[in-house]
């Protein structure tokens, strides 16, 4: 199990900006639905650590995301709300009833529930801040679902590239 402290949540923040903004920002599939790579730091966090420093880092990474694409705070609002609710929606998609969280004892299907759920409201929140506008909303649907199916699967293949699921 990898050791986490501050020092390592920075490099991995640091390494999740970079990747995200220097690849995964020049994929565009079909022209318009780039992947989302960051949230993985969200997602992934030891539950038993600092709630405060938790919400402080996500922040911090939606603010530098933010600050390279000009976005104006709405990846750091979108990524602190996330991190703010992350163990209700882990409870939701999980059915734990207990306050000890871990990714060990869940089943696949819960697993894929908790991520395609956290990214959804994620994405939700981006591109309905972003781009809503009334007459456009089903195209906006559309590539809230669209970008959250990409970045699933980004997300999953860092999952199985790392065996995430059974370390954290």
């Amino acid at each position: 199990m990898i050791s986490r402290n501050i020092f390592t949540d920075l490099v991995m923040m640091m390494v999740l900006v970079a990747l995200q903004i220097f690849l995964f920002n020049r994929i565009d599939i079909a022209g318009k639905y780039t992947p989302v790579i960051y949230t993985i730091f969200v997602l992934f966090y030891p539950f038993y650590r600092n709630l405060y420093v938790f919400l402080s880092a996500s922040f911090l990474l939606g603010l530098s995301i933010d600050a390279f694409l000009g976005t104006w705070g709405i990846n750091a609002f979108s990524t602190t709300l996330i991190a703010y609710f992350r163990t209700i929606i882990f409870k939701t998609s999980t059915e734990v009833s207990s306050d000890i969280f871990s990714f060990h004892n869940l089943q696949w299907s819960q697993f894929l529930f908790y991520i395609f759920s956290s990214i959804f409201v994620h994405q939700f929140l981006v591109q309905s801040i972003e781009f809503f506008k009334f007459d456009r909303f089903f195209e906006v649907m559309l590539n809230i679902l669209v970008t959250s199916i990409i970045s699933i699967i980004f997300v999953l293949i860092y999952t199985l590239a790392f065996k995430i699921k059974e370390k954290v």
